[in-house]
């Protein structure tokens, strides 16, 4: 899963910067169907971190049934905290 990649396929570009509030928003609904669809553990991740990062992400105990995948999410989030932190 490729970020650039991703980006265009839910905003059509990936230049995020130029989506327009409106292909935001809908760029964020076609991601949180396709994330609410997606089967494979992986992607649905990918997806997850995707969505986090944008500030769109489900709560941890909707978004992952298995608590391995809830303390690898909590490990991603601490990371994108510290990462910022020391930006």
């Amino acid at each position: 899963m490729q970020l650039d990649d991703q980006l265009r396929r839910y905003f059509g570009t990936d230049d995020l910067p130029a989506v327009t509030p409106d292909a935001f928003a809908a760029g964020i609904e076609k991601m949180l169907v396709d994330f609410g669809l997606e089967k494979d553990r992986a992607r649905r991740f990918g997806l997850w971190s995707l969505l986090h990062m944008l500030g769109s992400a489900p709560d941890l105990d909707v978004a992952f049934k298995d608590a391995e995948d809830r303390e690898a999410a909590r490990d991603f989030m601490d990371m994108i905290d510290r990462a910022a932190s020391a930006g």
